[in-house]
């Protein structure tokens, strides 16, 4: 089986020893962020995007190009429909995980071009609330509010009329405010990720508790690999013991700092070699912190790891 080409390097053999001609590559590498960064909002894992758009350029390489008219809008409809089949299995598996599931957190200061068209949907509390839609909704919301597409097109991707295609988009949008506050700009989330970040280094419980909201909800996805509560923490009080517990217990000879995940700052903790032990994101509004995503599995913190 093929590898996906490098974007730099010759076009790489398919069946029977042919090649992919440069220009079909080069057709491939130029949408290929975009293919990623759709299927990473589809399905909140960088592993299962990066086998999306793995199985595309297959696709690509298997399909007749000469009678290809647009090779992007081939390759986003291709991609598409692959993320759409692979929520649809994830779903099941995801039931089966071990505790809460959050998306794996993406290093976007490295990665520049996951957010570079729109930040929409990019958000890892966004990437959470999107599990609860369907596989088709969540498509129709990430081609509409991320990349822009009209519903025409999006129609033409999904099979389905434009009409219905505002309907899904619709109940997405409707979905995801009904379940979340309006979130403070940028700069006030990185400012209490600043406040958080001092806070848990002095081990201040008090300040961190102030920034918390009386309805916060804290989220702990450890996989069954490493210890993390297995359901929602919720409410000031409960939260504020969770943070004391885990700061004294397991983070207490940890370092933290900032990082850029998805697009906003987040808080990443390393152990004393300089291994990543948790990336906490901030879900904020004008009100403060309602929600913390601590992503806790060791297999969803490699991008975050020295040299990773």
């Amino acid at each position: 089986m093929s590898s996906e080409p490098d974007t730099a390097g010759p076009a790489r053999s398919t069946r029977g020893g042919d090649t992919v001609p440069a220009t079909d590559v080069a057709a491939f590498l130029a949408v290929r962020p975009r293919l990623f960064g759709l299927a990473y909002r589809m399905l909140g894992s960088v592993a299962e995007a990066e086998d999306v758009v793995q199985d595309a350029w297959l696709r690509w390489q298997g399909a007749d190009r000469r009678a290809v008219y647009n090779p992007a809008a081939f390759l986003t409809t291709t991609t598409t429909r692959l993320a759409i089949n692979a929520a649809t299995s994830a779903r099941s598996t995801r039931e089966r995980y071990v505790g809460p599931w959050l998306p794996e957190p993406v290093d976007t200061s490295a990665d520049p071009t996951l957010g570079a068209e729109r930040a929409e949907a990019l958000d890892l509390a966004v990437l959470l609330l999107l599990e609860k839609l369907t596989p088709t909704e969540r498509a129709a919301y990430v081609l509409r509010e991320a990349f822009g597409y009209p519903y025409r097109e999006i129609g033409a991707v999904l099979d389905t009329s434009e009409a219905n295609v505002r309907q899904l988009a619709g109940r997405a949008r409707r979905h995801l405010a009904s379940d979340r506050s309006i979130p403070t700009r940028p700069q006030e989330r990185r400012r209490l990720a600043e406040v958080f970040l001092a806070a848990a280094r002095d081990g201040d419980l008090a300040a961190l508790e102030r920034l918390l909201t009386a309805d916060v909800i804290a989220h702990s996805d450890g996989g069954g690999q490493v210890p993390a509560a297995r359901k929602d923490v919720r409410g000031v009080a409960r939260v504020a013991n969770l943070l004391d517990n885990v700061l004294r217990k397991y983070w207490y000879a940890a370092t933290f700092r900032l990082v850029e995940a998805n697009g906003d700052a987040a808080l990443l903790v390393l152990d004393a070699d300089g291994n990543p032990l948790a990336v906490v994101a901030l879900d904020a509004s004008a009100r403060g912190i309602e929600g913390l995503l601590l992503v806790l599995n060791p297999d969803k913190l490699r991008e975050f790891a020295a040299g990773g």
